[in-house]
């Protein structure tokens, strides 16, 4: 049957199975998403999510340029087939979600070979062990977006906090693979039946873009979904020009690597444009449901300290570069402050990348540092720092958000690197500190 059906093409496969009644029910039955943007929430919701312009994108550094650049081919280098398709105002969206695997080589290979972009929702903790597919889904030109840690319902959906740290631990995991911060967010499931206006609230005031979607392959409705009724999920129409197509690249899902041809070729012949999610972007978010249990709120305090300056991270700014002892360490916009002319960045994150050690001492409420061949405490409590056996200076070293802050000229004049030079361009501050390692 199934030769029969890779024969048929993608709408032979729809009447075959249309004749055996195959069942066709969401993943999400009885949640019907709406595109934000495009189709106005449901009267029983109040979820207020800015339009897209009301989110910006960092300026763009020589990596992403690359990226760009290959999306752009990507989705632009199509048969002669598909003339006209821009004009058509058609677009469909391939996105991959729990990888990466095994497969997902597989994936990007019939994505390379149809010249076709795409967005993978990635788990943190399979981006750790295969950060080389990481980089490949990156320079091939396709969106990475943020798919939690490790996409268990009991650790995600049990409070905001919770969900907040798996969003922000997958988040660092893919900046130091790729150098860019994920800016798309799929909740595991969807949000319908998890996520509260709550949720979607404090996300996009974090700088985030949610996404569900409006076509669902099935092909994770149950074990061993075949080929043929994978293309037949994806390529159920939809109402309006955009479709967002949820696929799976992780473990077991061979058959979605199967099925993929054969769901690129409908879409190409019913003249849909292919792109990777943007954070412009509309994004089609499933209803909030009235079902869902009580979950404690977080503090103002922890909303000022998690939320308030995290879309900050997302906005036009200059890199901070950093020369000392032979290394360069760069921090992005929104990963360090400007305090009155002063430059700010957090301690730990300063001193690990310059290749030094910190440990906090919890008896003192200090921060020991070695780093540069120099030894000495940061007391951020008192805005204080000491060398041993010299008398502490003050400083405006703090705590902001469970971390240390620190003045980068305290910090490197403490390393005994003390600050040479500062330039600036349009794109970057640039500080280089005296005494250069030799090695």
């Amino acid at each position: 049957m199934l030769a029969l059906l890779l024969m048929a093409g993608p709408e032979g496969w729809r009447g075959v199975m249309a004749g055996m009644n195959a069942e066709s029910e969401s993943t999400m039955s009885g949640e019907a998403p709406v595109l934000e943007g495009r189709v106005t929430r449901a009267p029983d919701q109040d979820v207020q999510v800015s339009s897209s312009s009301a989110l910006t994108s960092p300026a763009l550094s020589y990596k992403q340029l690359v990226k760009k650049t290959a999306s752009v081919e990507a989705a632009a280098a199509v048969p002669e087939s598909e003339a006209g398709t821009e004009q058509s105002g058609k677009t469909v969206y391939l996105t991959f979600d729990d990888g990466p695997s095994d497969l997902t080589d597989e994936v990007l290979a019939i994505l390379r070979e149809h010249e076709v972009p795409a967005t993978f929702f990635v788990l943190g903790q399979y981006a750790e062990q295969r950060p080389e597919v990481i980089n490949r889904i990156y320079d091939e030109g396709h969106a990475i977006g943020n798919h939690t840690y490790d996409h268990r319902y009991d650790k995600l959906y049990g409070n905001f906090q919770d969900f907040w740290k798996q969003i922000k631990q997958t988040e660092e995991i893919i900046r130091l693979i790729t150098g860019e911060r994920p800016q798309l967010v799929r909740a595991p499931g969807g949000t319908a039946g998890h996520f509260d206006e709550m949720y979607f609230r404090l996300l996009h005031q974090a700088g985030y873009r949610v996404f569900d979607w409006n076509v669902d392959s099935g092909d994770s409705r149950r074990r061993g979904v075949p080929a043929s009724e994978i293309v037949q999920g994806a390529t159920t129409p939809v109402a309006g020009n955009e479709a967002i197509v949820l696929l799976h690249d992780g473990i077991g899902h061979e058959e979605t690597v199967q099925a993929l041809p054969h769901i690129i070729a409908y879409y190409k012949q019913h003249g849909y444009r292919f792109k990777a999610l943007e954070p412009e972007t509309a994004p089609v978010q499933f209803r909030v449901s009235g079902k869902l249990p009580d979950r404690p709120a977080p503090s103002q305090q922890w909303i000022k300290d998690h939320i308030a300056g995290n879309a900050a991270l997302f906005a036009p700014g200059k890199t901070l570069a950093i020369e000392f002892g032979g290394m360069e360490t760069a921090f992005e916009p929104g990963e360090y402050d400007n305090v009155n002319g002063s430059l700010y960045v957090p301690l730990r994150a300063l001193v690990e990348r310059l290749g030094g050690e910190v440990a906090w001492n919890q008896h003192s409420k200090t921060v020991q540092v070695r780093l540069g061949g120099a030894a000495w405490q940061a007391d951020p409590l008192n805005g204080l720092l000491s060398k041993p056996g010299e008398p502490p200076v003050p400083s405006g070293v703090h705590l902001r958000g469970g971390a240390v802050w620190v003045p980068l000229r305290d910090a490197l004049a403490f390393s005994s690197h003390p600050v040479r030079s500062l330039t600036a361009s349009d794109t970057e501050l640039r500080v280089i500190a005296f005494g250069a390692s030799i090695f």
